[in-house]
């Protein structure tokens, strides 16, 4: 039986998947990777993720500025970013991809942080979820959060850290996304943080076509390859398989108000 996995981040919108969603999505669905969140990088590309919600059903959106374009983003943005949100689809399930990166030559890190509390004024006003970008940003994006009080919360996504920095965003309500990351066997201390944060904090995602599996080094990552995160997570942790689904599965309706087919 299929696990029934939902990949609550992948970039859909971009190559290899445009122009060819539905074969992706079946190959997905063979794996058992039955539904998609697909997070916005910038305000160019809101229609193309909207319609692509509205066009596959088990496609969903989400609309936020991604600090890793800091450059480009203006005002207008900002203004594009309420607009869209204030129409209140209902397949846009949260606010996102925004954050805050300092691996980038120039960080415009200023900037990136205004942008992220304009953001979280939006999640709090459309009372919606944040998915949350951090590289080398973990304590200054916490300091922010526990300023914010967000009141649907959010997810922090592709986490790296350390478990005390995992520890503090799950105590401010916060989930974590479990990636590729975890299928490297060097990766030490990622495995070592999924294996003993509670299950109950725990999204499944592949950041596809980013962050590639072991194995698949150099090819754009799938969001069938959930598959693959899911069977290393559970490797990992002490709980059945069908425990791990059932939670993964429930804890991504929560977060994000999602009708999740039954298992």
């Amino acid at each position: 039986m299929k696990p029934g996995l939902i990949d609550t981040h992948c970039h859909f919108d971009f190559p290899p998947f445009s122009g060819n969603e539905v074969q992706s999505l079946q190959m997905a669905a063979e794996a058992g990777v039955n539904q998609l969140i697909v997070p916005a990088v910038e305000s160019a590309h809101f229609a193309r993720i909207e319609a692509l919600a509205e066009k596959h059903p088990q496609v969903f959106a989400a609309l936020g500025l991604h600090p890793i374009c800091i450059a480009s983003h203006s005002e207008a943005c900002l203004e594009k970013l309420d607009q869209r949100l204030s129409a209140q689809n209902e397949k846009v399930v949260a606010l996102g991809e925004t954050g805050l990166d300092l691996y980038m030559e120039t960080p415009m890190f200023d900037k990136q942080q205004r942008f992220l509390r304009a953001q979280f004024k939006l999640a709090k006003q459309y009372n919606l979820p944040i998915i949350l970008h951090s590289r080398r940003t973990h304590d200054p994006l916490a300091a922010m959060l526990r300023k914010a009080a967000l009141p649907a919360t959010g997810v922090v996504h592709g986490f790296a850290g350390s478990l005390s920095q995992a520890e503090a965003f799950v105590r401010l309500g916060f989930s974590i996304g479990v990636g590729g990351t975890i299928t490297y066997e060097r990766a030490h201390k990622t495995r070592q943080v999924m294996a003993r944060l509670p299950l109950s904090s725990l999204l499944l995602e592949t950041d596809a076509p980013d962050m590639p599996l072991q194995g698949f080094q150099g090819e754009p990552n799938r969001p069938e390859r959930a598959a693959r995160v899911f069977t290393v997570l559970c490797e990992l942790r002490n709980e059945s398989p069908e425990e791990i689904a059932q939670a993964l599965r429930e804890n991504t309706r929560r977060l994000f108000n999602l009708n999740v087919p039954p298992q």
